[in-house]
């Protein structure tokens, strides 16, 4: 392959890689091109895309975008990417590598550029879970500092209002009229 072919490849992977942080890199040996391409339209539904790289070009692309990927670039490689996290990714992966067991394998999935085991990527959370543990975390002070104004207050409270039903428990019993005096 002429020198020319080469960077054209790889100018074509550097675009359709351009700003992608999470993938998961698969083997796909011996898998039929009619299931193929209903794996690729189901995965393609729900923004996952999948594409078959040539080893050595996509490993010079993924080292020239900062993407740390050293131990699968042996056999076939296929490349999927899309979904809003490498968890959601790993996921739906997950769901395909299950029904087609011996022909499609994980080798391995990257997060954030940093390469990952996927067992490990299968447990990180989604975005809106990441997202909503941040929020849980920013506000655990506040509802802390809530909870030490407003607790000695609502005891306070508490102790006002059993005076008061006190009050109106013992008001009746001394408002009733006493017994005529003996005659």
């Amino acid at each position: 392959m002429s020198k020319v072919i080469k960077q054209m490849q790889m100018d074509a992977l550097k675009d359709s890689f351009k700003g992608v942080r999470d993938l998961v890199m698969l083997n796909v040996v011996g898998l039929d091109a009619i299931a193929e391409n209903k794996i690729r339209l189901d995965l393609r539904k729900k923004g996952i895309r999948l594409q078959m790289v040539k080893n050595s070009l996509a490993q010079r692309v993924f080292d020239g975008m900062g993407l740390s990927i050293k131990s699968v670039w042996e056999g076939s490689t296929t490349v999927a990417w899309g979904a809003a996290s490498v968890a959601e990714l790993s996921k739906e992966i997950e769901g395909v590598v299950k029904k087609h067991d011996k022909k499609i394998k994980v080798k391995t999935a990257v997060a954030d550029g940093q390469e990952v085991p996927f067992a490990t990527a299968l447990k990180m959370p989604t975005r809106p879970e990441a997202l909503g543990r941040v929020v849980m975390l920013a506000m655990a002070p506040a509802r802390r500092v809530a909870g030490q104004i407003v607790g000695p207050a609502s005891q306070v409270c508490g102790q006002i209002k059993g005076i008061k039903d006190m009050k109106k428990d013992e008001a009746p019993a001394a408002e009733t009229p006493a017994a005529p005096p003996p005659a």
